[in-house]
């Protein structure tokens, strides 16, 4: 073991790793739930024929691509039909035909199990290509291209109107098949699938109540380990312990920010946890059944300032106030300005208005690069590791984004956005999370959120096993 390694562990003496979680029972029984039914995935591609049939398309390609690490680049042939790896999938408008998959282009394609393409006929597996890694000549996008376009000629589609579903990464398949297929015109068809992204149904309901109780788990075996002493990396692994061990399916999903100012979106580095530490979980993603649910806590330890106190409760209140207004009906906007009225009511912000909102993230007000403050910021525990932080980040005040809140569903998704420019009303069957957070460097910082469903008569906090109040780490813990 190195020098370097040795001093890393130096706060460790006992190596006690593994048993931090000894005595750990969670305050709740974890409800798993199964995948969707085949039903489910066949009345989303009944909806999703009937709008290309509007549409005027012959046939739907859908695409998502690897993007290394055994993932894909958006969740659209997940949802289509539980195919969790990069693929191109053939979706006849006429139902008759069958849905037809090119898949295992890549070499970091996930093999069965998990799954089987739901209601797909045929796959056909199109290879890895590429002269230094496979001393194969030739281009894999070339190669699907190929594939798909002699299918759609065979299936009697060489002159169609084709709906495109994808993302950036499919542009070079789509610009493959156009010059391919010039007889053909495409269009882009996203929309059919992101339309269905905004109410849930009972099934899907369950899955994310279930990624929220998951994660819930998570935040008990965190605040279970948390005490002085204990690392970063630590608090993160008991997380990620809990959770996936009941099902979750990443461990990659979500942020610790940890020192003594309450900063949030960071990633474990070795920070030891001290007296005044604020530490935040910003659960942005447990994924389960391919659904993810988001919440937030917070955890001081010891004491902490007055002003790091107001700010706590401050967003504490934020959320508050935009949850007592959740039902359907609700303006979405009336939700994200109640959210802020705790801001305004103490001098935080002078308007709930989005646009002119500062945010941590916020170029300067014309619009120009806003510099990062050049500083030296003390981190013993980053620099036992020989390194320093000469940046002061976030470069400005304010919430993390200008919103309190968006929409939770599959990854890649795109989202709607609880703020103050979105006039649609809640309807039963949208989940979401509202996180109220506020960023100001070096003096204070706090984010905190719950996961919600809207139903029939009002809202349900699928986050409900862990208060949504500060936990609180006695110092000498």
């Amino acid at each position: 073991m190195s020098a370097l390694n040795r001093s890393n562990l130096a706060a460790l003496p006992d190596m006690r790793f593994e048993r931090l979680l000894d005595g750990f029972t969670p305050n709740f029984e974890f409800e798993p739930v199964g995948p969707l039914p085949e039903s489910e995935f066949a009345d989303r591609l009944r909806r999703i024929r009937r709008e290309a049939v509007v549409a005027g398309h012959d046939v739907v390609l859908v695409h998502a691509d690897s993007i290394g690490s055994y993932k894909v680049s958006n969740s659209y042939l997940r949802y289509i039909c539980d195919w969790a790896r990069e693929g191109v999938l053939v979706v006849p408008t006429d139902d008759d035909k069958p849905l037809t998959m090119f898949s295992f282009f890549s070499s970091s394609v996930l093999l069965p199990p998990a799954g089987e393409p739901v209601l797909v006929e045929d796959i056909w597996q199109v290879g890895t290509w590429g002269r230094e890694t496979y001393n194969r000549p030739g281009k894999t996008v070339d190669k699907v291209v190929e594939a798909v376009a002699s299918f759609l000629e065979r299936e009697g589609f060489s002159v169609a109107q084709v709906g495109l579903i994808g993302d950036a990464t499919s542009a070079g398949y789509w610009n493959g098949l156009k010059a391919r297929l010039p007889r053909s015109s495409f269009v882009h068809s996203e929309a059919i699938v992101d339309r269905m992204q905004k109410i849930r149904s009972p099934r899907e309901q369950a899955i994310v109540r279930a990624a929220a109780q998951l994660a819930d788990i998570g935040i008990q075996a965190a605040y279970h380990v948390i005490r002085p002493g204990v690392t970063d990396h630590e608090i993160y692994a008991a997380f990620t312990y809990a959770q996936m061990s009941r099902g979750g399916e990443s461990g990659d999903g979500y942020q610790i920010g940890i020192n003594r100012y309450g900063t949030h979106c960071g990633k474990p580095y070795g920070h030891v946890v001290r007296n005044g530490d604020l530490i935040n979980l910003y659960i942005s993603a447990v994924i389960y059944q391919g659904y993810t649910a988001q919440i937030a806590r917070m955890i001081a330890v010891g004491d902490i300032t007055d002003k790091q106190e107001e700010v706590l409760q401050m967003c504490v209140e934020g959320v508050e106030k935009a949850a007592a207004l959740v039902k359907p009906g609700t303006l979405i906007s009336d939700v994200a300005n109640a959210s802020f009225e705790p801001y305004i009511a103490r001098g935080y912000l002078s308007s709930a208005d989005s646009r002119t909102m500062p945010y941590n993230w916020a170029s300067a007000d014309d619009g120009a690069p806003r510099l990062i403050p050049r500083k030296h910021v003390v981190d013993e525990d980053w620099e036992r590791q020989g390194r320093k932080l000469m940046h002061v980040y976030p470069a400005t005040f304010g919430p993390h984004n200008p919103n309190v809140g968006h929409s939770v569903s599959m990854p890649k998704f795109a989202n709607y956005n609880i703020q103050s420019n979105n006039h649609d009303k809640l309807e039963e069957g949208m989940t979401f999370v509202l996180h109220s957070q506020w960023l100001e460097p070096e003096v204070a910082g706090c984010n905190v959120g719950d996961c919600y469903l809207v139903t029939a008569t009002g809202a349900e906090n699928l986050s409900c096993h862990t208060p949504l109040a500060p936990h609180r780490v006695k110092a000498g813990a």
